[in-house]
Parts: C-alpha cells; structure tokens; sequence
C-alpha cells in the first residue's frame, strides 16, 4: 500500500511539475522566496497591532510559537527521521524534474516547512480575525500558492506538501486556542 501511494504521489508530482511555463518560472521562484512576503508580514503584523494594541503581543507570540513548532516538527524531525530525497535531488529522478534557476533545496524534502509555516500562519490568523474579516480565509488560498510553489519549483512532493499542510493547520490552531486561553484568562473582560 505505501508503495503505490509513493508512485501515487511521483505521478502526480510529475503532472503538476509538468506545468510550467517559462513566464511562470520566476514568478513561483519569487513566490516561494521568504524575502518577498515582508510586506505581507509587516501588514499582518499592523493588523494585529492596530485591533489589539499592547495585547498584540500574546497574539503574535502565538503565531511565533507555531510557526516555530511546525518548522521545527517538519525540518527538524520529520525531514531528518524519514529522508526522503526532494524530487529535484534524487538520483533516480535526475534530468526528468523541472527545475528553476538551479535550485534544488536540500536534500530531504518529507514533509514541506513551506507549507506547514504557510498553513500554520494561515490557520492562527483565521482564527483570530474570523469575525472581524470575512476575507481572510483568502489566506489558506495564499498558503495553497506558496505550497504550490514548491511542486513547481521541483523541490517537493505533493505528499510532503499535505503532510506539511495539515501539521502546520494543527499547528496554527493549537497555538491559537494556547493563545486564546491565555488573552482570556489574564483579560476576561474582553471578548475576542
């Protein structure tokens, strides 16, 4: 059964690795960079400040803490325990990957800390701002691009991009409701 889910998940990591264009190239290169979502995050962060003031900072200590529990269960557990190669480093694979600009991450990709941090953000900032926003579940959208990126890029399966996903969703969440517990048992008077 794992076997076929492996070729399963080759299969479909070489359908969507397969659509690419080369105007698309360095758009998800850019996409999947870090550096490029500081204006995002600078946002965000506004956000966060502006409705909650001084209080922003159990918030955002949150957002800290999952973010740094889901790179921390992906990249410094799972990636070293299972050693999967990345698409765009295994032998086997080589010459039919789709690669961008040479890059090709390093060498075990199971399971993807883009994803998991992307989804982890996500899923807190869903949660915190459900009410007040009702866009802002457009972010698992942004989360599902960035995650997507990577598929693109070569550098990942579709299966570490799941398995990164749903821990960092768990992630976001658990360190919401952390954080939710915490805001309301300082301060009680406040709803949200």
């Amino acid at each position: 059964m794992l076997e076929s889910l492996i070729e399963l998940d080759k299969e479909l990591f070489f359908f969507l690795n397969s659509l690419h264009t080369k105007g698309l190239d360095q758009i998800m290169y850019w996409i999947s960079d870090k550096l490029i979502w500081i204006p995002f995050y600078a946002w965000i962060l506004y956000l966060i400040i502006r409705e909650y003031k001084w209080k922003a900072i159990i918030w955002l200590a949150g957002i800290g803490l999952a973010i740094t529990a889901s790179d921390q269960i992906l990249s410094g557990i799972m990636k070293p325990f299972f050693e999967r190669y990345r698409p765009s480093r295994d032998p086997q694979l080589e010459g039919l990957v789709h690669i961008v600009n040479g890059y090709t991450g390093g060498r075990y990709g199971f399971a993807s800390s883009h994803a998991g941090n992307a989804f982890a953000l996500a899923t807190f900032l869903y949660f915190l701002f459900r009410e007040k926003y009702h866009w802002i579940g457009w972010l698992f959208a942004w989360a599902a691009i960035v995650s997507y990126s990577r598929i693109y890029l070569g550098v990942h399966f579709p299966g570490d991009i799941l398995t990164g996903a749903i821990i960092g969703a768990l992630m976001g969440y658990l360190f919401f409701k952390l954080s939710h517990t915490i805001k309301n048992r300082h301060y009680p008077e406040t709803i949200t």
